[in-house]
């Protein structure tokens, strides 16, 4: 049985190279944000992961989107490198909002519903 033949990186497609390095800098700029984070709420290993995840991801959209606009390597670089570091922000204040709107829509649904434990009288026939 003969080894397997190596990767000729000819071989390999430019938009995946061009996604490989964006979300590589957009994970290194989150991964610097991480190491000087001084805020008041805790660090885990998820929350660490969910941003790192969310720089990458941006980071290659933005990637792929840009390359055709910014014919500049090193603008095009610092353009990824800073959607990557604002990625998690972004993706915080989307999903606080969405929470918020959902926790209103409930609670006008629940305003109908009496709350004050007493049953509805029966209706006569």
């Amino acid at each position: 049985m003969s080894p397997p033949s190596p990767v000729d990186p000819e071989s390999i497609p430019k938009e995946v190279k061009d996604g490989a390095v964006a979300s590589i800098l957009g994970s290194l700029a989150m991964t610097a944000r991480l190491l000087l984070h001084t805020g008041p709420e805790p660090i885990t290993f998820f929350w660490v992961v969910r941003r790192v995840s969310v720089a990458a991801i941006v980071a290659a959209f933005v990637g792929w989107g840009i390359q055709d606009h910014i014919s500049s390597a090193s603008l095009r670089m610092a353009v990824i490198g800073a959607c990557g570091y604002a990625a998690p922000e972004v993706a915080d204040y989307v999903l606080k909002y969405i929470k918020a709107r959902g926790e209103a829509e409930v609670a006008k649904v629940t305003k109908r519903i009496p709350s004050n434990g007493k049953k509805r009288p029966a209706k006569r026939k």
